[in-house]
This record gives C-alpha cells, sequence and structure tokens, in this order.
C-alpha cells in the first residue's frame, strides 16, 4: 500500500497486493485476477476501460490507484532510428528512455532485438563528470510503477515488443535497489510483462556493497559496470564513486558475483579524448576484464552541452580496441546510435527542465585534468 496520498500505480503492484486491496474492500478474489489481466496483459490504460469490473468497485479504486503514471511529452528520433522519448512524470519532472533496434535497416518490420534503454531515478546523485542526468543533481527515486511504465509507455507508441532491458538511463538503479528489484520481477513475471531475466541488465557506477546484494538477487539478470578508468587515479576524477567505493572493493564485490552467477559481467567504458584513451589504461583495463572475466564495451564520448569532454579520434579508439583484443578480451567498439538526438543521459530532461523553468540552467562547477587533478 502507498504510504502517500498520491495515488498508486497499478503497474508497480504484485497480484498478491491487488488481491489484499480487494479483500479490503470486500470483493472476491476473482476480481483481484480480473484487474492483474487488464493492467499487464490488455494494458488498461484506465480503469474505465475494465468493464468487468462492478462501477462501485471502479470507483472505489480511483480514489487510490492509477493505470498511468506519466505521459509521452516528446519523442526525437535520429538517422540511425534510434528514439528517445521524454516522458513527463505526475509530479511535473521528467525522464528519459531511449529506444535501440538491434539493426536499423530492419527498423519498423522485423528484427532479432529492440533495446529499451530505462531510467531508475530523477536527476543522479553520483555526478559522473562526463554524464548529463547529474547536472541538475538528485531529485527522487522512480517508484517500480514508474520504472515499468516506461516499458508499457514505449511499446504503445512504437507498436513494437521491448524485449531486451538495461537500466543504463538516468539514475543509478542500485541506489533505488528496493524499487528496481521490484520493477524487475514485475517485467519479468509471467503475469506481468514478460520479458526475460537474462535480456535484463542492470549497470551500476560501483556500490560495492549493493553489487553483493544484487548477487543474491533469485532472477538471473545480467550486470555491467559503468567502469570509465582502469586506475584509481583515473577513475577518482571521472567518477567521485570510486572514492567511496575503490576499484579494489569494486572488484571484490565482482568475485562475490562471480561465485554467485555463471554469466559475463559487462564493463563500459566510454572512451574521452586525453583522459581515459591512453595505451597504459588499455593495458591496465585488459588486466582487470581478464580478472574479472569480463567483456568490454568501448563506447566513444557523447557530446554534452555544458561539459568540455570531445571523444578521441576513430584511430584512437580502434588502437584502444586492438590493445584488449590482442590481450585476449572480448571488447566491442560501439560507435553508438542517436548520436545526433543527444541520447546521451539526461539531456532532454535537461533541456526541457530548464526551459520551463523547474531548474536553473545547471553550469558544471569544476572541470578536470587528469593528472593535474581538478580545476
Amino acid at each position: 500500500m502507498s504510504t502517500t496520498h498520491e495515488p498508486q500505480g497499478l503497474l508497480g503492484m504484485k497480484p498478491e497486493e491487488i488481491a489484499a486491496v480487494f479483500a479490503e474492500l470486500g470483493q472476491p478474489a476473482f476480481r483481484a485476477k480480473q484487474l492483474v489481466e487488464w493492467v499487464f496483459a490488455k494494458r488498461a490504460a484506465s480503469l474505465e476501460e475494465m468493464t468487468n469490473l462492478p462501477k462501485a468497485t471502479r470507483e472505489a479504486l480511483a480514489t487510490r490507484f492509477v493505470t498511468r503514471t506519466m505521459s509521452i511529452a516528446k519523442v526525437t528520433g535520429s538517422r540511425d532510428t534510434t528514439r528517445k522519448f521524454l516522458l513527463k512524470l505526475r509530479d511535473g519532472r521528467y525522464v528519459e528512455t531511449v529506444l535501440i533496434p538491434a539493426n536499423p535497416a530492419l527498423y519498423g518490420g522485423a528484427s532479432d532485438r529492440r533495446t529499451l534503454c530505462v531510467s531508475s531515478q530523477v536527476g543522479c546523485a553520483y555526478d559522473c563528470k562526463f554524464c548529463a542526468s547529474g547536472l541538475a543533481g538528485f531529485t527522487r527515486n522512480l517508484t517500480a510503477a514508474e520504472i515499468v511504465e516506461q516499458i508499457v509507455q514505449v511499446e504503445a507508441y512504437a507498436g513494437e515488443r521491448v524485449d531486451n532491458l538495461v537500466f543504463m538511463g538516468m539514475g543509478e538503479p542500485l541506489a533505488n535497489f528496493s524499487n528496481v528489484t521490484k520493477a524487475i520481477e514485475i517485467l519479468n513475471a509471467e503475469w506481468g510483462i514478460g520479458i526475460g531475466a537474462r535480456h535484463m541488465t542492470v549497470s551500476t557506477s560501483g556500490l560495492a556493497p549493493q553489487i553483493k546484494k544484487l548477487a543474491d538477487f533469485p532472477l538471473q539478470i545480467r550486470l555491467a559496470i559503468s567502469l570509465h578508468g582502469a586506475t584509481d587515479e583515473v577513475r577518482d576524477q571521472i567518477m567521485p564513486v570510486n572514492r567511496k567505493h575503490n576499484l579494489a572493493e569494486l572488484f571484490e564485490a565482482l568475485d562475490y558475483w562471480n561465485q554467485k552467477r555463471k554469466q559475463f559481467l559487462t564493463f563500459e567504458f566510454i572512451l574521452i579524448a586525453n583522459v581515459n584513451d591512453s595505451l597504459p589504461q588499455a593495458q591496465a583495463l585488459a588486466k582487470r576484464a581478464r580478472s574479472a572475466n569480463a567483456k568490454v564495451n568501448l563506447i566513444p564520448y557523447n557530446t554534452v552541452d555544458g561539459l568540455d569532454w570531445v571523444r578521441p579520434s576513430e584511430a584512437s579508439q580502434d588502437a584502444f580496441l586492438a590493445v584488449l583484443t590482442n590481450a585476449g578480451v572480448t571488447a566491442t567498439l560501439r560507435r553508438e546510435k542517436g548520436h545526433d538526438i543527444a541520447a546521451a543521459c539526461g539531456q532532454l530532461r535537461l533541456k526541457q527542465e530548464t526551459e520551463l523553468g523547474i531548474i536553473e540552467s545547471p553550469i558544471p562547477a569544476k572541470r578536470i585534468t587528469i593528472g593535474g587533478g581538478a580545476g
């Protein structure tokens, strides 16, 4: 049950929670099953659509629950057919989600996979220096319903099924552990959205204690680490979380993960010119990837307005990749889709909230120079 006066989103409720509501209302158990079917199988957008529920029951539910917690405010598409969705929440704030087709040439037809990059928070408290999500700070966690609804909204708009999820949008998923894991259970369940656990990846900036906690989570989801620095010297200056959970602590947590799981880990590594794209960084990354039995996704930096970073040349990118592959590391270089639609996390939301006066235009307080410290 919700502990606030805000209506609770039905997309974030499990069947046993819905059954408890109907028991409280003095309704027979089969009514709860009807509601679950309307919410998840039929994707009813309003209680009024649930015509086999008595009108009095629908009215009683409407005082406490909603079928939708957000609306699509804007959709931007790119030349490579990646689409970014700006979603307006009930409290007037915004989050983003990005739909990425596996094969752009097949967009609008059959495709092997549709990946959705899902947000878990409004803003972010972790202040990674290359990312727009945290420029205006942290506002709040998303509820389980708001997380699940991102998939429902995008599928309804696109007319396509999403079958692969990555929690790599706005926010740090493991800082919203209870809502994210509840959403994953709903997304995975046969009565829910029905996405396979192995088709869901949680990406973290390196919250070591929560990584251990997630390792004990029963569903066989995948884990990605936003690494972006293979030594503490470099990572400290890019990712402030490293000062609390350094690489030694992070890799101790990854050892625990590997004891519990059989899937490969993934290291996400954004390449930033003259910051972390040196060949010594590549060599250090290769050692760490081998030690953790991890594959590496290299991603050239995606320009963010207001930040000074630039992406390396393609020759530098290729040289970095060659060091990894020559060391026997499974690695890919993803010259990302969506660069022309501001697809880096948080950019579209930041622009919208600034224009509406919800937040002041954030100006980065400091610039980072590797080797010279914060300037």
